[in-house]
């Protein structure tokens, strides 16, 4: 079914006026009464203006703001007619002032309340902590907080406090007897979540390829229109390099992690897996402290050091795990040894740390990602005790969504 939103977009894209019958045109099997009332009622709320040549939309920030809004929807496979829902949004703000939210909470009947959870936990935006008793949590991101803008609604985080280690336990017990009775299932979803992962993780990266196109290329071998060959490489190479991180075992050497470099940057063959020389930069964020060119390989060989002090430790609690995997995320992403692909580099060889000691984890869920990069690339200031709590929701979050999976 055709929304107000969709025709929007077309108008928008038109940079000019539209007769009704223009918009229907794209469009199958849509009435024309079903495009001008839209188009009537796109009028009335403010983002279109009426001319004598048809309607074009209203140049304002809030009409700029719904169709980015909307773009970026479309570019992570997020149905924006779900989420462009004024009711959805206040739940959104009061369960971000919440905290938690829970049925008794909530201010909503169950069968709303379930449809929410269920929305918005399909799309990474919300962590279900628990189903009976109900309580989730929503993620704030960007996309978040641009819906409340437009929508007019205060945006007001409350600090997650949450210890989720005690879920990760539970979930890990599960996930290992699924994992026993579904082995083929397991497998499917690693196929789906590490195509994910190449998307979440390049994304941070600038690469414009959308989570659509990453499936359809990594999937089916269909190459995206109007991509450049680097962008396409980028993508395909990553892969490899997950696809050898998941098959691998044993210690973390400073040869695996140079050839992990390798295979990510093959398109790059004149610094794939060589440390650099020279100085390099993280752009934005002139406070990331990175370390000089002669500091690198006494700072690999340190960092290596404790590493092979925690792989050789014989019990190791969840929390020491994910905590290790925090302090080596920020040292190595602040040696930076590469001239490039250090940021990607670091998500690998944290991946690969916390699922060599049994430590669930695929991907970046969506509505952690901006969490993520201000406790990593975009801090001020580092903090691994941050870091180690962003990772324990991924961790949780990953257990969740493939318990929950293997079940069905």
């Amino acid at each position: 079914m055709v929304s107000k939103y969709d025709i929007f977009e077309i108008v928008y894209k038109n940079k000019g006026p539209m007769k009704p019958k223009e918009v229907r045109a794209n469009f199958k099997n849509v009435e024309y009464n079903t495009i001008h009332m839209a188009l009537v009622s796109l009028q009335k709320i403010g983002l279109l203006v009426k001319t004598k040549y048809g309607f074009e939309v209203k140049s304002d920030k809030k009409s700029t703001l719904l169709y980015n809004l909307i773009s970026y929807c479309l570019q992570n496979n997020i149905n924006h007619n779900l989420l462009l829902d004024k009711n959805l949004i206040q739940f959104i703000s009061h369960a971000l002032q919440q905290g938690e939210i829970t049925s008794k909470n909530s201010k909503l009947n169950s069968k709303t309340l379930q449809k929410y959870v269920s929305i918005l936990s399909n799309y990474g935006l919300l962590l279900i902590i628990s189903q009976k008793p109900l309580k989730v949590k929503v993620f704030y991101n960007s996309l978040i907080k641009n819906l409340l803008i437009f929508f007019d609604l205060n945006v007001f985080v409350k600090p997650d406090k949450i210890d989720y280690l005690p879920f990760i336990k539970k979930e890990l017990t599960a996930f290992k007897s699924l994992r026993e009775k579904n082995e083929a299932g397991y497998q499917l979803l690693v196929q789906k979540l590490e195509i994910s992962f190449v998307h979440h993780s390049l994304s941070l990266e600038g690469n414009p390829i959308t989570l659509p196109d990453t499936f359809k290329l990594l999937q089916h071998q269909i190459t995206p229109a109007n991509i450049s060959t680097e962008s396409l490489n980028e993508v395909l190479n990553y892969q490899k390099a997950i696809l050898q991180m998941l098959t691998d075992n044993g210690r973390l050497t400073l040869q695996r992690i140079l050839e992990y470099h390798r295979v990510s940057m093959n398109h790059r063959p004149n610094i794939a897996g060589l440390i650099r020389s020279g100085k390099v930069f993280i752009r934005g964020n002139p406070a990331f402290i990175l370390a000089e060119p002669d500091e690198i390989e006494l700072k690999l060989q340190a960092l290596l050091e404790k590493y092979n002090l925690f792989f050789d430790k014989k019990k190791k609690s969840v929390n020491e795990i994910i905590e290790f995997a925090a302090y080596f995320h920020n040292e190595f992403q602040h040696i930076h040894p590469f001239e490039d692909g250090n940021s990607r580099t670091t998500r690998l060889l944290t991946f690969y740390i916390l699922r060599s000691e049994s430590i669930l984890v695929l991907d970046l869920p969506f509505g952690l990602l901006d969490e993520y990069m201000n406790n990593t690339k975009n801090s001020l200031k580092r903090d691994d005790k941050q870091l180690s709590h962003n990772l324990q929701k991924v961790v949780f979050y990953n257990l969740i969504t493939v318990n929950r999976k293997l079940r069905s």
